[in-house]
């Protein structure tokens, strides 16, 4: 049954702090939130309406106990983690080995309650980049804090200088829902923004995909009842007029039929 209403997907919101660029005035000078346009059309691709869900922060006038996110959960059809800083070493039992990997243990805290509010929703979520390591840490995995350090001889998952520009292959792992997108596609070009990466797998999760040159981890996926899945790489940066990069939008209608699925469950209720 389908009520002809578009889906609605939920996205984590990304979190600009105020002194990140002190030269910037005005609006910067503020905690912004933000989608990223990327993210948004990728979303809208798949004829979905994205909906940014906002976080509370310390300079918030509303307290954690105003903002229900489980409300979100029952209101939306799914969810999607956007990219973004890096995850809090603190949020998987460690501390930060340089400076600039502390990470954002605010956004942590904020999207982990939003990942538990739509997994006890029965709610599909999908992981980007960033969210493929927080869901890894969620569920019970560790992090490389950084590739390079931490894996040396490791190939660069990351080019500053190039951003959604530098790409690598990715191999998808056979018999996997991945490999089942995909049916006689073994290996795929994608981009690479990252300089963390799971070091330790969570409990309960498969791998999708690896970069056969290094063994890193590029795609994951929950075992057992309701969708929880994410990608290394950046789907909504894939140029459909691209043949040569991985074609994702059979991800995304994956994770829509997911959360048409789960849509239809609750009104059937």
């Amino acid at each position: 049954m389908n009520d002809g209403k578009p889906l609605l997907i939920g996205v984590s919101a990304r979190i600009y702090y105020p002194g990140t660029h002190a030269e910037l005035p005005g609006v910067f000078t503020k905690t912004l939130h933000y989608l990223e346009q990327s993210v948004a059309h990728w979303v809208l691709s798949g004829h979905a309406m994205a909906v940014m869900i906002p976080a509370v922060t310390q300079d918030s006038i509303v307290t954690r106990t105003d903002l229900n996110l489980h409300d979100y959960a029952a209101a939306l059809d799914g969810l999607v983690l956007q990219g973004g800083n890096d995850v809090a070493p603190e949020s998987y039992g460690e501390t930060a080995l340089h400076p600039d990997w502390r990470g954002d243990r605010v956004r942590d805290r904020y999207e982990i309650e939003l990942i538990d509010a739509f997994v006890q929703a029965g709610k599909p979520v999908f992981g980007v980049c960033r969210g493929l390591q927080l869901l890894n840490v969620m569920f019970g995995g560790t992090l490389l804090q950084d590739i390079a350090t931490q894996r040396p001889g490791s190939r660069p998952h990351r080019e500053l200088g190039q951003y959604e520009k530098h790409f690598h292959e990715v191999e998808l792992v056979p018999g996997t829902r991945l490999a089942e997108l995909y049916p006689g596609v073994t290996r795929g070009v994608a981009n690479s923004i990252h300089h963390q990466g799971i070091k330790d797998l969570a409990p309960g999760f498969v791998i999708e995909a690896r970069c056969p040159e290094d063994g890193m981890v590029e795609a994951i996926r929950r075992t057992g009842p309701g969708y929880v899945a994410a990608v290394q790489w950046h789907p909504e940066f894939h140029d459909p007029h691209d043949h040569t990069t991985f074609d994702d939008s059979a991800m995304l209608q994956d994770f829509l039929d997911a959360a048409l699925a789960a849509r239809q469950r609750g009104a059937s209720r």
